[in-house]
């Protein structure tokens, strides 16, 4: 492509852009990236702005670039092509092919630049496989755990195309997702890509410090010599405060004279792009007091106290006992104690928090990336004063959120700058900002103590966790709750006593994250079982298969399920892996392995948890199914229609799928705890046999007759019938998991449903230098029923990236690793082939048997990682991250 020469006009420089001379507007020193989105390409995406995240790769002259790192003024007079440029073209079109066809594409918002990247490594040769690592490996992916991504490529350069997906899409089928089309040709929009030309922009005013009093004394007036408008606390025309369980809500949207964490919001500026961008120093003062920022410090005699009613700074406790767990412990033949701890984890979604708002008469309307959006209703609603129906959320494509986007974040701020401006307004984070203000993993301080009789079986097991909640409750609340039930593993333990509690403290809230705690209690668990294992002589694998739980079995809350309990068959899975995986204990690089396993329940703790779909059949042969599930890269869009579609008798490209949006669909609650497939799926399941019934019964044919589509024929043996509608036929159905609630004690019935799994890791670990390489994972899930094998792949090999994370380099420390240079999560070059082995043991409360996922990957990586650790070294990790100068310490302590 030739190279079009232009001087440069007043306003602005001129490339040629996809083919075509652009002038790019702005200053010259503008970067590249804001000036391609401004001109709309919103393909490019923004996910760091320091060229550490490689979402906004672009070519130019034909080389990939970071488009954040150049400016305008360099881009002048060269050849620039994005994602959207390039699908047309033989390269670009065939990955995204193979992109489909793999499950690349999971949220999305990496795929351009994975993309981009990936067209310049075809066009410069058929790469090998560590040439389709280097060139990707300035892309990071929060959500594939890259496989899929890279053999993707080696797809398109082998030559190679899968066999045509079965064309009904029903439950079993590995169908390409339903939204991964406009994914991978930079159609999707995500937060940030939606407001209007002209929106007015916004700038929070955050607290530098962990604790800190302020004042805001002319505020008012700077903004409004500026042409701005200054909101505080006393904009707020409802409640000043939110939480997404209603007797915890306890987070103002701007604090009142007191900053309770640092990153806290105090103020915000709206008004016209450039007058926000002029913005340097604003009138703000801020003093900082004593802080509490650990939580034997928040617990210590004279601590300040956070919130009143909280006394101890203890927002709230949990526990679950059974038996006599310290008498059981004094008999048992062999023991193992150990404290454990895990810091702050941060979720690091590719996408940063963003969005606009809008107001449309006395009603407000809010676009951004949320996994609840009718939790973000009501709660906006209580924030501005109104109705719930007077405020509508409109669910953008979310790019990653793994819990972080289960709490509001730009929603409040959004809503006042609309409601008191009366113009749409929109907000973007800075990646500072979204990891300053948003919630992390909660930190874990943890002791317990298990034994064993001299046989192996397991006796007895006593658990104290402590839990830094951050400055604000968050879902402090259910991991409190949920680790207690969790913290056996999923084993046989007739004596258990398990306490947890919630901590306040001058940090960052904490909040959900894949696991809601039980990753922290897994480590403490499974490594105090190698411990056992280790001093009775038994391998690790061998030792959990002892004691793995069966049908039939009771947990620790005293429920029992007679059937579809498949720990057992994860671990057998692995047997063969674990007796063929390399050990090398001698020498500079030493090989090891390790084994632990996991559960999780799916859902709710005791808690309703419905979730309702509604679906219609039109008069013109449409099918149309309304959900409200937001699919934040997992896959709820795909699965939950071919679940709807097997149980109607149509193909899944039969039905037209709407939602999720408040006026649009009906509540299919949130997107956690790995229950949008069991819940919402049960809930597709019921409207899909609802609407079937109706249209057999229309039809007057019975029960194994034939739906066909579009013209809604019904086949009845010989006779075919089209069905003249005249109006619509609508069902709607509700699925709510039977639980019952935790006594004093924790007995009861938490959970409807567990899903399983068993990990093995492989692992290299430097003897000199402390480093570890993991070379290999191997992972069992007991998913029920694939309902889409491909995208079970795609969640697993995901689910372990962040699992290695945690084990061996992530750690949040507030104001110091605000970015994604300084926290590090696992790039391509970090990821060891993973080994997906799908064990399929059906529920009979799930959709044709399906159970969760999602959160259930994450659990047993870390501690598989630190057993195998310990398995080449002898050094037993009672810390995570395990960073090389832990594991030299370790080592160095062992021997």
């Amino acid at each position: 492509m030739s190279v079009l020469k232009h001087t440069r006009p007043a306003d602005g420089v001129v490339a040629t852009v996809n083919g075509a001379p652009l002038a790019l507007e702005g200053a010259p020193g503008r970067r590249l990236s804001a000036a391609l989105r401004g001109a709309g390409l919103t393909d490019v995406k923004v996910g760091c702005d320091a060229g550490d995240c490689g979402a906004c790769t672009v070519l130019v002259d034909g080389a990939p670039r970071c488009a954040c790192l150049m400016s305008t003024a360099q881009a002048e007079g060269r050849t620039i092509e994005t994602l959207s440029g390039l699908s047309a073209s033989g390269e670009t079109a065939a990955l995204a092919d193979a992109f489909l066809a793999r499950g690349a594409a999971q949220c999305g918002i990496c795929t351009p630049g994975m993309m981009v990247a990936a067209t310049a490594a075809l066009r410069a040769g058929p790469p090998d496989d560590d040439a389709i690592e280097t060139a990707l490996a300035g892309v990071l992916c929060r959500c594939t755990g890259y496989q899929p991504i890279v053999d993707a490529v080696r797809d398109v350069v082998r030559g190679r195309h899968d066999p045509a997906p079965d064309d009904e899409g029903h439950v079993g089928a590995s169908i390409v997702r339903l939204d991964g089309p406009k994914k991978c040709d930079g159609r999707e929009r995500f937060g940030d890509d939606v407001a209007p030309a002209g929106a007015l922009h916004m700038r929070i005013i955050r607290s530098p410090h962990p604790h800190a009093a302020f004042a805001l004394e002319g505020l008012k007036a700077f903004a409004a010599a500026r042409g701005l408008v200054a909101l505080t606390a006393e904009d707020v025309p409802g409640e000043n405060r939110f939480g997404v369980i209603p007797a915890f809500a306890d987070q103002p949207v701007f604090a009142q004279s007191v900053a309770r964490f640092p990153g806290e919001a105090v103020a915000a500026l709206v008004g016209p792009a450039d007058a926000i961008a002029a913005l340097t120093d604003v009138p703000v003062r801020f003093e900082a007091l004593p802080a509490a920022t650990a939580p034997h410090e928040a617990t210590a005699e004279g601590a300040p106290i956070l919130h009143p009613g909280r006394p101890g700074n203890v927002m709230c406790r949990g526990r679950v006992s059974c038996g006599n767990a310290d008498a059981a412990l004094a008999d048992a033949a062999v023991t193992a104690t150990g404290r454990f701890t895990t810091p702050f984890v941060e979720h690091a979604p590719i996408e940063p928090e963003a969005g606009y708002a809008r107001r449309t008469g006395d009603r407000l309307e809010i676009f951004a990336a949320t996994q609840a959006p009718h939790m973000d209703r009501e709660a906006v609603a209580a924030i501005l004063g109104l109705a719930d129906d007077a405020v509508r959320i409109v669910p953008t494509a979310c790019g990653g959120g793994f819990g972080t986007k289960l709490d509001l974040s730009v929603q409040p701020y959004l809503a006042l700058g609309t409601w008191v401006t009366g113009q749409p307004v929109r907000l973007a984070y800075t990646r500072k900002e979204s990891m300053q203000a948003t919630t992390k993993r909660h930190p874990a301080d943890i002791t317990a103590t298990v034994g064993a009789a001299a046989d192996g079986t397991l006796t007895a097991m006593t658990f104290s966790g402590t839990f830094d909640t951050g400055a604000y409750a968050s879902w402090g609340p259910t991991v409190a709750t949920r680790v207690p039930v969790h913290a056996s593993g999923p084993y046989r333990v007739p004596h258990y006593t398990a306490t947890s509690a919630a901590i306040h403290t001058h940090n960052p809230p904490s909040g959900a994250f894949r696991g809601f705690g039980v990753p922290q209690s897994a480590i403490a668990q499974e490594v105090l079982f190698e411990d056992l294992a280790r001093a009775l002589g038994i391998d690790g694998l061998t030792f959990r298969l002892k004691n793995a739980l069966r049908n039939g079995d009771t947990t620790v809350c005293g429920q029992t399920f007679p059937s579809g309990v498949g720990i057992a068959a994860c671990l057998e899975a692995l047997r063969p892996h674990f007796d063929s995986a390399r050990r090398v204990t001698e020498g500079t690089v030493r090989r090891g392995v390790g084994v632990a396993a996991g559960w999780y329940g799916c859902g709710n703790t005791s808690m309703p948890n419905p979730s309702t779909m509604r679906a219609i059949a039109r008069p013109d042969g449409k099918i149309v199914l309304h959900q409200g599930a937001t699919d934040i890269g997992q896959g709820a869009n795909t699965v939950i229609t071919q679940i709807f579609a097997t149980a109607l008798g149509v193909p899944a490209t039969a039905v037209t799928l709407v939602g999720p949006d408040t006026d649009e669909t009906p509540d299919a609650g949130k997107t956690s705890a790995s229950r949008q497939t069991f819940v919402s799926g049960n809930a597709a399941r019921l409207a899909g046999e609802a609407l079937r019934a109706e249209l057999l019964r229309l039809g007057n044919a019975g029960p194994d007759a034939t739906i066909r589509v579009p013209a809604l024929t019904i086949v009845d043996g010989a006779r075919e019938q089209t069905l003249a509608l005249t109006a619509p036929v609508e069902v709607s159905r509700t699925y709510d998991p039977p639980t019952e609630p935790l006594d004093e004690n924790g007995q009861g019935a938490p959970y409807a449903v567990f899903g399983y799994a068993a990990h093995m890791a492989e692992v290299a670990v430097d003897m000199a230098l402390g480093t570890v390489r993991v070379t290999r994972m191997t992972a069992a899930h007991d998913v029920g029923r694939a309902i889409n094998p491909t995208l079970v792949e795609g969640q697993v090999t995901g689910g372990i990236a962040q699992g290695l994370g945690m084990a061996l380099m992530e750690e949040y420390i507030p104001g110091r690793t605000e970015n994604l240079h300084d926290y590090l999560i696992p790039t391509i070059g970090d990821m060891p082939p993973v080994k997906t082995l799908i064990i399929e043991e059906p529920d009979p409360h799930g959709p044709y048997g399906a159970k969760g996922l999602g959160e259930h990957v994450l659990i047993p990586t870390a501690p598989a990682i630190l057993n195998a650790i310990r398995d080449a070294t002898g050094a037993r990790l009672t810390a995570v991250p395990a960073t090389p100068d832990r594991v030299l310490a370790a080592i160095k302590a062992q021997s």
